[in-house]
């Protein structure tokens, strides 16, 4: 879908963002994994998993990851609620 010069461009950004000079390996490999999670994106995420095993990464840092993109998600859910109820001003309170 891309043109081949996009494509290019593509790639290279991408690439770059595996060759960074602030985050070692875990914590690359960690972030893009709950961005994969976040971003509901399951060949990432598998892709993610493989890495993660392949830098060291416990099971148990996983689950943490795992555990702060659902927090974030549920939080998101509850704003957006909030957000539509005051924005459409809907009385919630009379609901029973």
């Amino acid at each position: 879908m891309l043109t081949k010069r996009q494509q290019e461009l593509y790639d290279s950004f991408y690439e770059s963002t595996h060759n960074n000079e602030c985050l070692d390996l875990k914590t690359e490999v960690l972030v893009g994994l709950s961005a994969a999670m976040a971003m509901n994106c399951a060949p990432c995420v598998r892709y993610c998993l493989q890495q993660a095993k392949q830098a060291g990464i416990s099971q148990g840092e996983i689950s943490e990851v795992l555990a702060k993109v659902m927090a974030v998600a549920a939080g998101q859910k509850r704003l957006q609620m909030k957000q539509v109820i005051e924005g459409y001003g809907i009385d919630i309170e009379s609901y029973e």
